[in-house]
C-alpha cells in the first residue's frame, strides 16, 4: 500500500510543481490560463502528423504521401503482399486531373503475355547517356529507376550506406546530392556526383571550384556521371540549407565547413553566370573527366530553357542530360513559401522543358530524368509518357528504409535515424536489413513499370507515349495527356533508331529470361 501512496504523492507533487511553473511563466498564454492540461495542446501539435496519418485521414488523403502510397512502398520493400483489395478508394468521380492509363486489348510488338512474365527483367535506359556529345565514358544506365540526390548531412551516414548498398544490389545508381562524396557512398553502388553552388568535394581552401579536385574525386569512386545542380524542388532559387544541429564533425570535415553552424549554400553558381558560360563549364568538366555531364533544375522562368535549346541547336556544346525536379519534391529543410509555392509542379515543369527540346528536334540527344513524387508507379508512368527516360526517387527510397513521414527532417530528430545525425536515433537503423529493402523497392517499382508497359502493349516504359494516358475531369470528360500539356502529336516519343535499339534489347532479354509461369 505504501508504494501506491508514494506514487500518488509523487504525481501530486509533480502536478503542483507544473501548475506553479505554468502560472508564473510568461512564454505561453495557454499554459498560464490552463495550467497542466494546456500541455496537451503542445503534445498534439508536436505529434500531429503521426496522429493524422494513422488515425484521422483516409487512405488517399494524407500529404505528401498518402497511406496507400506509403503502404505500397513499405510492402514492396519487405517483399510482402503489395496488392490492394476491393477496388480503388481514390475519389475518381470528382477529382480533376486524375490520370488514366489506357491499356490495349491486343498486344503490341514484343510485349510479354505470359502470366507474371519478365518480372525480374532489367530495365535499362532507352538512350545512351553522353553518346550524342561523344563523351569518352558514355554509357547506357542499367536502370530507369535511380536514387535521387540526398546529401550526407541531410541524411545520416547509415541511411546513405543503406541506399548505396541497395543501389548496388538493384543495379541502379545513387546521386550524392550537393554534400560531396563521403565514405558512406563507397559501398559498391554506382554514383552520380552532384556539383552544388558551394562546390563541396571539389573546391579549394577558399571555397572556389577546383577542377583538379573534381577529377581526383571522380577517379576515386565508381562515378558514372556528373550533375550540376542549378536548383531543386524543395527550395528552388534558394541554396541548400543544413541546420547547425546536423553539422557534425564528420560532415564539417567532408564539406570543409565549421562544425555546429548552419551550412547555407549560395542561391546561384559563381563559376558561371548565364547559359553561354554554363555550357563552357559543362564542356570543360566533360573534357577533364570524360563523363557525361547534366544539369538538375526546378522550373520557373522558362527563358533559360529557350536560351539553352537555342545554344544547343548549333551542335557545338550541350548537356548530356536534364534532370527536372518538380516543385512538390524535397527531403530537407526549406522555408514554407519555397516548399509550397516556388517552381512548377513536375508535370507542368517537365512538359515545359521537354516540348522545347522536341520542337527543336533535340529530344533524342538528351536523356531526360524526372523527380518529385515519381517513386509511386502511376506518377512514374505519367512521367515516362511526358518524355522522361528515367525517374529519380528520394522520399520513397527513404520510406523503403524505414521513413514514417514524421516530417522532422529539418530538426535532427528523425525518429527512425534516416534524416538525422543524432546517435540516439541512428543506432536503430540496421544497414544490412535496410539495404535489402531499398533494393526490393527499386525492383518492385521497375516490375510495376514493366507490367504497365505490357498492358499498354509496349516492351519498355520509355515507349509509353502521351496518347497512352488520358486526364480526367471527374466523370465528365477525358483529355489526352499530350493535348493537356501542349504536345504536338507529330513529335515522336523516341526516334526510330532508339525505338529499334531498346526493343531489340528488351526482346532479347525476354527470350533468355527464365519463365516464372507456375508448373501445370
Amino acid at each position: 500500500m505504501k508504494w501506491r501512496y508514494a506514487i500518488l504523492g509523487g504525481t501530486a507533487a509533480a502536478a503542483a510543481g507544473t501548475t506553479v511553473h505554468d502560472l508564473i511563466q510568461t512564454k505561453h498564454a495557454i499554459l498560464r490560463n490552463f495550467p497542466v492540461i494546456g500541455h496537451a495542446r503542445f503534445f498534439l501539435e508536436r505529434f500531429g502528423p503521426e496522429l493524422r496519418q494513422y488515425i484521422v485521414t483516409s487512405n488517399d488523403e494524407e500529404r505528401p504521401f498518402s497511406r496507400d502510397q506509403r503502404r505500397w512502398v513499405y510492402a514492396s520493400s519487405k517483399l510482402e503482399n503489395n496488392y490492394f483489395g476491393f477496388g480503388t478508394d481514390n475519389d475518381v468521380e470528382r477529382v480533376e486531373g486524375y490520370p488514366i492509363i489506357k491499356h490495349r486489348t491486343f498486344t503490341g510488338p514484343g510485349a510479354a503475355t505470359m502470366p507474371h512474365a519478365q518480372e525480374e527483367i532489367v530495365l535499362p535506359c532507352a538512350k545512351v547517356m553522353g553518346a550524342a556529345r561523344g563523351r569518352a565514358h558514355a554509357f547506357r544506365p542499367s536502370s530507369v529507376v535511380n536514387i535521387s540526390g540526398m546529401s550526407f548531412g541531410s541524411l545520416s551516414g547509415k541511411a546513405i550506406e543503406a541506399l548505396n548498398e541497395g543501389a548496388a544490389m538493384a543495379g541502379c545508381f545513387q546521386n550524392t546530392g550537393e554534400g560531396a562524396l563521403s565514405p558512406h557512398h563507397r559501398k559498391g553502388g554506382d554514383i552520380v556526383f552532384q556539383i552544388g553552388t558551394s562546390y563541396f568535394g571539389c573546391r579549394d581552401e577558399h571555397g572556389r571550384f577546383d577542377m583538379a579536385r573534381l577529377v581526383d574525386v571522380v577517379q576515386s569512386a565508381p562515378v558514372r556521371a556528373i550533375e550540376v545542380k542549378l536548383s531543386q524542388g524543395a527550395k528552388p532559387g534558394l541554396g541548400g540549407m543544413l541546420p547547425a544541429e546536423k553539422v557534425s564533425r564528420e560532415i564539417a570535415e567532408i564539406r570543409g565547413i565549421e562544425e555546429g553552424k548552419d551550412c547555407a549554400s549560395p542561391s546561384r553558381h559563381t563559376v558561371f553566370h548565364d547559359i553561354d558560360s554554363m555550357l563552357d563549364f559543362v564542356e570543360s568538366v566533360a573534357q577533364a573527366t570524360g563523363l557525361p555531364v547534366g544539369i538538375k533544375s526546378a522550373v520557373g522562368n522558362v527563358t533559360m530553357w529557350d536560351e539553352l535549346v537555342e545554344e544547343m541547336a548549333s551542335g557545338t556544346r550541350g548537356v548530356d542530360y536534364v534532370n527536372i525536379d518538380g516543385g512538390e519534391g524535397g527531403t530537407g529543410a526549406a522555408p514554407m513559401i519555397f516548399a509550397d509555392s516556388v517552381a512548377y509542379p513536375f508535370r507542368i515543369g517537365f512538359s515545359e522543358v521537354w516540348r522545347r527540346f522536341a520542337a527543336a528536334g533535340l529530344s533524342d540527344d538528351v536523356v531526360f530524368i524526372g523527380a518529385g513524387k515519381l517513386g509511386v508507379p502511376e506518377n512514374a508512368v505519367v512521367a515516362f509518357a511526358l518524355g522522361a527516360d528515367m525517374v529519380n526517387v528520394g522520399r520513397e527510397a527513404m520510406m523503403s528504409i524505414g521513413c514514417i513521414q514524421a516530417q522532422k527532417c529539418h530538426t535532427d530528430h528523425c525518429p527512425v535515424g534516416i534524416a538525422t545525425q543524432n546517435p540516439r536515433y541512428t543506432r536503430g537503423l540496421d544497414v544490412g536489413l535496410k539495404s535489402v529493402r531499398a533494393a526490393n523497392y527499386i525492383r518492385s517499382l521497375r516490375r510495376d513499370l514493366m507490367k504497365v508497359s505490357e498492358a499498354i502493349g509496349v516492351v519498355h516504359p520509355g515507349l509509353i507515349a502521351p496518347r497512352d494516358i488520358d486526364i480526367l475531369d471527374g466523370t465528365r470528360s477525358a483529355v489526352g495527356l499530350g493535348e493537356v500539356y501542349g504536345y504536338d502529336p507529330t513529335w515522336p516519343r523516341l526516334g526510330a533508331d532508339l525505338v529499334d535499339e531498346i526493343e531489340a534489347i528488351m526482346v532479347a532479354q525476354g527470350e533468355t529470361a527464365p519463365s516464372r509461369r507456375p508448373p501445370a
